[in-house]
């Protein structure tokens, strides 16, 4: 058997400390990605339990106090932690007679940390997470 020459020798160590940073680096990618993906269906979550919420209230002011109670309760639930949380509440609806179709559209604003998303402690800055869901409203429900 031949033995490898004196130019391989070593090549498999400079070949390795190419590729598992580079490896590395394209698992973190994936991980952060995830993360983001998760913080999305949170929010949308989120969104989806406050409009839903909304929808059976009987004005406006209520509804959107129980929206914002909805968002803040789901968002705290699924372990989202955000800097700022804004919830709009679109529920001109609730003003119409009863019979007539009408919605209530709820938007869930979440600033996350970069911190949060990427694992790397001290990251600066946030990045806004949003979703907004439509809920419709009891047409026979006394408003």
């Amino acid at each position: 058997m031949r033995s490898r020459g004196g130019r391989e020798r070593g090549s498999a160590s400079v070949e390795a400390s190419l590729v598992v940073p580079a490896f590395g680096l394209l698992v973190a990618l994936v991980v952060v990605g995830g993360r983001i993906t998760i913080a999305h269906q949170v929010v949308e979550s989120a969104a989806a339990d406050a409009a839903r919420s909304a929808s059976l209230q009987r004005a406006p002011g209520p509804a959107h106090d129980a929206a914002t109670s909805a968002a803040a309760t789901t968002l705290t639930g699924q372990g989202l932690d955000c800097a700022s949380t804004t919830v709009d509440v679109v529920s001109t609806g609730l003003g119409g007679p009863v019979g007539d179709d009408s919605t209530v559209t709820v938007t869930v604003t979440c600033q996350v940390s970069l911190t949060d998303l990427t694992f790397i402690p001290g990251l600066p800055g946030t990045r806004a997470v949003t979703a907004t869901v439509t809920s419709p409203v009891d047409r026979w429900t006394q408003r």
